[in-house]
């Protein structure tokens, strides 16, 4: 959209329109296809292409796209439009300068390699000399640069219509981008410094897509209402003066995506609200609509509040509503099956009415509810259902979350929750009754500090996650062999529940127990074999000397983490499950002081090593013959009185490819002699003797470690 490549050719489509419908093709086609690494993260759908297509892509792009990174910087020809490129602090300015000679150059997307101030950074200077030369952009991103300001000089570029500064540090924008008058897209997402927009921002009249997530807009600028073409506005702050009000809304009829509204104490005047017409706002799937204030109330204030949020009705389109921190007298009429028939999403946080929540039962389509922060209210019945219908309620429920309610007392729980698959409830202090018991369709069930609460867990022959935490009176009766993860925290639910779960759950995949402190569990007849499925076991503060089963019993452990666990004492190899690959030992003096006792150099599955040690147990590590040869990767972290890499421990370690080392203050040197040839990475962080000694080129000592292919030293 930004080259220009998606006129409408007198077709009556948006530009975006177009482009959507020219991707889904693609994708039908698979020319695209979507991430199964990352295929919904942050609202988003990820794709991907085929090796054996992007190569195609390439080749038909030829000499127009062209993508830079390492040391490689070859002839940029003549034609090329479109360049990526990969900048880091040593030849940053180099490979800039390179590019800069491309004078018809559409497209530049920089990336910043690194982290912190270790990042090249776009500085002034490099802005002006980019503006002043590259003048026929239409695409710039500098997404994640180092980057605090941004020149005046961006106004030479007449015809961008793509910018995007988004996770930066920026903290303002010259007034010089409101000349900027084709631009279409500007992402500030993650600008967490950015409190304010240029005072003349209502000149930028093609202004489409406007992000402002993760940023602190204070208000919005002036006549952005006049903003005709705006499609995208993530963020509306509702400001007190009746240039910032939300009657700027009114005309943006083509808003689309999503929209919050925050600082909606500012709006008095309910004829306000009803002039931002939200109810005319088809296009919008997501809204949030957010108080900041915590003045205290007084009867006409609830009562005008509720007259505001009755006035901001949305359109029936909509498929989420998040309601925050509202405080008046009641729920607004429109929440309720008639007027948002579409509502898949619902969140209710910090709303701290005494007030029955409305018949959201009765929401024909509402698969997701969350209630959080509700602090008034202390009894959930029959009314949320919505009985006075002849509907069943919650028909397309499928995850339930209750968070944060200090005042809840009782549920009445009622069987209707036959599609529900996720059930949640984290720090109900005063709950004590009870759960619904027939839920044939969960999957995940969470309770987590609720103290008070006595119940059994529900019949559900499907559960396939379990998380218990203090709550000490839920009663486990039976389990299904469906269950594949299980995270139990405190003494009281161990007890009960962890044999129950070893016994029961032949599939069970991943274990997590914390906070026992009981005497030492004796388990005389546990069959072992039912748990061959189990993968990944962690435990965290273990206060006890031993544990309640033989870890060789897992025969499948792959992955064991033992954290926090003072007491717990040594163990030697042939405890270990002989296909353990990675082990992570953090603040367990006992088993640290006993290390030479362990024998791991015999366990050869074991290819990751990760030790953690703020008790000053170690100061030279590893001994020798304390790994086995197999090891790939060896992390130290947090070793307080570390000083000496011992070059015997790491002798034989003929297959080490990764070391890593973080936060050892003491820790003056590598060892002398050669590191394994086999090392390709190495990674030494906040460990300030080695810093400077080490340093790429310019350390004394960098000529020992030069060899590895990849060093980052910070």
């Amino acid at each position: 959209m930004a080259e220009g490549l998606l006129k409408c050719c007198g077709r009556d489509k948006s530009e975006e329109e177009l482009g959507n419908e020219f991707f889904n093709d693609l994708v039908s086609i698979t020319f695209f296809q979507q991430s199964t690494i990352m295929p919904l993260w942050a609202g988003k759908y990820y794709f991907i292409m085929h090796d054996l297509v992007y190569d195609l892509a390439k080749l038909v792009s030829g000499e127009f796209r062209l993508r830079i990174e390492g040391d490689n910087l070859q002839d940029i020809p003549e034609r090329t439009r479109q360049i990526w490129c990969c900048l880091d602090l040593e030849d940053g300015d180099r490979k800039l300068e390179h590019i800069l000679k491309i004078k018809g150059l559409h497209s530049l997307m920089v990336e910043a390699q690194g982290y912190g101030n270790q990042r090249f950074r776009i500085s002034t200077n490099v802005q002006h000399n980019l503006f002043s030369r590259v003048k026929y952009l239409r695409v710039l991103s500098f997404s994640g640069c180092n980057l605090i300001e941004l020149a005046d000089e961006i106004r030479n570029l007449k015809l961008l219509r793509y910018l995007d500064l988004s996770y930066t540090e920026i903290a303002s924008l010259p007034d010089s981008i409101c000349m900027l008058y084709n631009l279409q897209t500007l992402l500030l997402q993650g600008c967490f410094k950015l409190t304010e927009l240029p005072s003349d921002f209502c000149k930028l009249v093609n202004l489409r897509h406007l992000n402002l997530q993760g940023t602190h807009i204070m208000k919005m600028p002036m006549k952005i209402g006049g903003l005709n073409n705006l499609e995208m506005l993530t963020d509306f702050v509702v400001g007190e003066q009746r240039e910032f009000d939300i009657k700027q809304l009114g005309k943006l009829n083509q808003l689309q995506g999503r929209l919050q509204i925050s600082g909606l104490e500012n709006v008095k005047d309910p004829a306000y609200a009803v002039a931002a017409y939200l109810k005319d706002k088809e296009q919008l799937e997501e809204l949030s609509l957010s108080y900041d204030d915590w003045i205290k109330m007084d009867g006409s204030v609830t009562k005008a509040r509720v007259s505001v949020l009755e006035a901001l009705q949305p359109n029936i389109n909509l498929m989420r509503l998040t309601i925050k921190d509202y405080r008046g007298s009641r729920f607004p009429n429109w929440l309720g099956v008639h007027h948002l028939p579409n509502l898949v999403s619902l969140e209710l946080l910090g709303c701290k009415l005494r007030s029955q929540l409305p018949p959201l039962g009765q929401l024909p389509s509402l698969k997701k509810l969350s209630i959080s922060g509700c602090d008034g209210i202390d009894i959930i019945g029959t009314e949320i259902c919505g009985y006075n219908s002849s509907n069943d309620p919650f028909r397309s429920l499928e995850t339930l979350r209750f968070e944060h309610m200090s005042e809840w007392k009782e549920w009445l729980c009622l069987e209707c929750f036959h599609l529900l698959q996720e059930l949640c409830i984290k720090h109900c202090p005063k709950l004590k009754s009870s759960l619904p018991q027939h839920l044939p369709s969960l999957q995940k069930l969470k309770i987590i500090d609720c103290q008070e609460l006595q119940a059994s867990i529900p019949k559900a022959d499907n559960i396939s996650e379990l998380e218990l935490k203090r709550c000490d009176g839920i009663l486990i009766n039976e389990l299904p062999s469906s269950l594949k993860k299980a995270i139990l925290c405190g003494t009281q639910v161990i007890e009960s529940a962890l044999e129950k779960i070893l016994f029961s759950s032949a599939f069970l995949e991943v274990l997590e127990v914390e906070d026992f402190f009981g005497q030492n569990l004796e388990w005389s007849s546990l069959d072992m074999c039912s748990c061959n499925s189990l993968c990944t076991l962690t435990i965290t503060g273990w206060h006890s000397s031993s544990l309640p089963f033989a870890l060789h019993l897992f025969t499948n452990l792959h992955s064991l983490v033992l954290y926090d666990s003072p007491w717990l004492e040594s163990f030697c190899w042939r405890q270990l499950p002989c296909n353990l690959c990675s082990l992570r030992i953090e603040r367990c003096p006992k088993l640290m002081a006993s290390r030479e006792e362990w024998g791991l150099f015999q366990l050869n599955s074991l290819k990751q090593f990760s030790v953690s040690d703020d008790f000053e147990i170690l100061e030279s590590f590893p001994e020798k013959s304390l790994l086995p040869s197999t090891m790939k990767s060896l992390e130290l972290t947090n070793c307080s009185n570390l000083r000496i890499i011992n070059y015997k421990g790491l002798l034989h370690l003929t297959s080490l490819e990764s070391l890593y080392i973080e936060d050892c203050p003491f820790l003056e040197s590598l060892p002398e002699e050669c590191l394994p040839s086999s090392l390709s990475t190495l990674s030494i962080h906040d460990c300030p003797l080695i810093k400077q000694k080490y340093q790429k080129e310019e350390g004394e000592c960098w000529h020992t470690i030069s060899h590895i292919p990849d060093v980052t030293i910070s």
